[in-house]
């Protein structure tokens, strides 16, 4: 199969188009995916978000899309997809999103199949989800695009849905007091959630534990999804739909987290970088166009190319430069993220800031 694939495009508005990538039997042997009797899971990215938070960042591309050490933000999602398996995906984009359909169709690092289906609006995660309905035929993998948590994590959640036969698992994490109120709370009882209330003020949180972005749920949930009604913010919540399955099943558990990397802000961004900078699991990269005279590179770091640096700098440590950009003379970068095609004055000092 090319690695460069054929894109359709579907009369459909919602089936935007399926990106095929390479063949997933010729790859090397990773977890199985595969739970109990139940079959190779699905997985379903929601990747149709407007990331007001990351503004303006995200003016000239979509959350999703953002760079983490020289990878869209949802290929790291779908890293941990791949790496427990789940090779076939439905991912939700939004109908101006061009750039992430023309990544995954040029290429992009998946092993395995994306159909995309668009959100016409942005009516919350469970309108998102019920979109999917028509590509869902068994048991399913749910993640936010923002949203990463360790590969070996999502291997637990997968074994909770197998062994204790349950209809959805919930990733779970205690947070503090000021994060309740931005956030799906659950109430737990050691082996099941028997409630969830999506950002409940602290008075009225029934704990201070959060469900995160990510889940394993049965096909049981795919019907309650017409059901939810729109919440007073104009949106169908999908913590809605998680109640009724609790009511209608008793079987909603929960694994604890606590460790997670997200993507909100320009802070969570340095953050990311940071962690993929120091951690070494990316191949390094130092491919700038230019160099000069007297400047100093110090790792870790990551230059991509197309990038000239002035005379005189001092680049590093944990600096990431995506492609493309200009830095001038005696610049100062440090614990830094300088986005495609950014222009940096002359003898700016840049230290633990996004630069776009």
């Amino acid at each position: 199969m090319s690695s460069n694939p054929s894109v359709s495009r579907p009369a459909n508005l919602h089936a935007a188009l399926a990106v095929p990538g390479t063949n997933v039997a010729a790859q090397p042997e990773v977890a199985p995916g595969v739970v109990g009797t139940r079959g190779a899971l699905q997985g379903v990215i929601l990747a149709a978000g407007r990331g007001s938070r990351l503004h303006p960042l995200t003016l000239t591309r979509s959350k999703a899309m953002i760079p983490v050490m020289g990878k869209p933000m949802v290929a790291r999602v779908l890293d941990m997809f791949a790496e427990n398996g789940v090779h076939e995906v439905v991912m939700v984009v939004s109908q101006e999103d061009v750039e992430i359909r023309e990544y995954f169709a040029q290429g992009g690092d998946f092993a395995g199949t994306i159909q995309f289906v668009v959100q016409p609006e942005r009516l919350g995660m469970a309108n998102a989800l019920a979109l999917t309905a028509p590509y869902l035929d068994r048991p399913f993998v749910l993640s936010a695009c923002d949203n990463l948590i360790p590969a070996a994590y999502l291997g637990a959640m997968l074994q909770a849905f197998a062994a204790e036969q349950v209809t959805a698992v919930l990733s779970l994490m205690r947070v503090a007091p000021d994060v309740v109120s931005r956030t799906g709370i659950v109430a737990w009882d050691g082996q099941r959630v028997r409630r969830i209330v999506e950002k409940p003020t602290l008075e009225d949180a029934p704990s201070d534990i959060s469900s995160l972005p990510l889940y394993v749920f049965g096909p049981e949930i795919v019907p309650l999804l017409d059901k939810v009604p729109q919440s007073p913010r104009g949106e169908y919540e999908l913590q809605d739909a998680i109640q009724m399955l609790i009511d209608h099943t008793q079987g909603v558990t929960g694994v604890f987290t606590d460790e997670r990397l997200q993507l909100t802000n320009a802070a969570d961004l340095l953050s990311l970088n940071r962690h993929y900078l120091t951690t070494g699991g990316d191949a390094p990269q130092l491919a700038p166009r230019e160099v000069g005279q007297h400047t100093h590179l110090i790792t870790p770091l990551r230059i991509e190319e197309g990038t000239v640096i002035g005379p005189g700098c001092v680049i590093g440590p944990r600096v990431y430069i995506e492609r493309n950009c200009r830095i001038g003379a005696n610049v100062l970068l440090k614990d830094a993220v300088v986005l495609r095609d950014t222009v940096i004055e002359d003898g700016r000092q840049i230290v633990g800031e996004v630069v776009s």
